[in-house]
């Protein structure tokens, strides 16, 4: 098994956002946790990635226990993370933000920069611009080109579809299929739970901080309970068409002092 894990719990002060999770992911996979807003699903991230630490229970990552390795090292190990909003660098070049992402390698990046602009060509013509003058959807490409400079065996996307136009939003998809046809195992946590369905081989439900589901994606595109809550109706097209219903709940919610979202 890549990455386990075993009977989570992560607390924002006295507030529980994970309460005993787990999860697997083989290598190879695309897994993807969905969820609505406040479920726990980028707090399970923050968790794999080591910026929240563990209340209880443990991360494995290829059999290691990494619960109290720090994020650094995470990411030499393996784990590499496009965080929800992005978080690029605005004022330095597209190319100097690729280059942060290898910062804790050592040797030359050059072939993983290579292979960063054959996946993403609109970053290539755009190496010595800065991130912050670029669109939505490019910044979101430069936070997953960002991730792959570190050769991840494992990359963890959170929501990189928010936000983007329905164009855009297939165009991320396709990207994330690649990046795995090219051997990166990927965990996704994403709002169109449509379109995370229909390119994953596995999912989680999450819920209040508990997994409430756990089966092979394509049976949860056609569960009764999956499609009412997160497929059906206006939301299922809106979903497939990379947009929220206008009676969708999209507000993020804030469960930390800290300003972490729990999602």
């Amino acid at each position: 098994m890549l990455l386990e894990i075993k009977d989570a719990h992560v607390h924002y002060g006295k507030i529980a956002a994970l309460k005993g999770i787990t999860i697997e992911v083989r290598e190879g996979e695309i897994v993807t946790l969905i969820g609505a807003n406040g479920a726990g699903k980028s707090t399970t991230l923050k968790m794999i990635s080591g910026l929240r630490p563990l209340s209880g229970g443990s991360v494995l990552f290829e059999g290691k226990d990494i619960s109290k390795m720090p994020g650094h090292k995470r990411v030499l190990a393996g784990i590499g993370q496009a965080p929800e909003g992005r978080g690029i660098f605005p004022g330095m070049s597209v190319e100097d933000n690729l280059h942060m992402g290898a910062y804790a390698r050592r040797g030359d990046a050059s072939k993983e920069l290579k292979e960063v602009y054959e996946l993403f060509p609109r970053l290539a013509e755009r190496k010595s611009q800065a991130g912050g003058t670029m669109s939505g959807g490019e910044q979101q490409m430069l936070a997953i080109g960002r991730a792959l400079m570190a050769k991840p065996k494992v990359v963890l996307l959170d929501e990189p579809s928010m936000g983007l136009a329905p164009m855009l939003v297939q165009q991320i998809f396709s990207i994330i299929k690649e990046i795995n046809r090219r051997g990166t195992t990927v965990l996704l946590v994403e709002q169109n739970a449509q379109q995370a369905l229909q390119i994953a081989q596995r999912a989680y439900v999450l819920e209040t901080g508990h997994i409430v589901k756990s089966a092979p994606a394509a049976d949860l595109l056609d569960d009764p309970a999956v499609r009412a809550a997160y497929l059906g109706g206006d939301l299922g097209e809106a979903a497939s068409a990379g947009t929220p219903p206008k009676d969708a709940t999209v507000t993020r919610t804030d469960d930390s002092p800290e300003g972490d979202e729990g999602n």
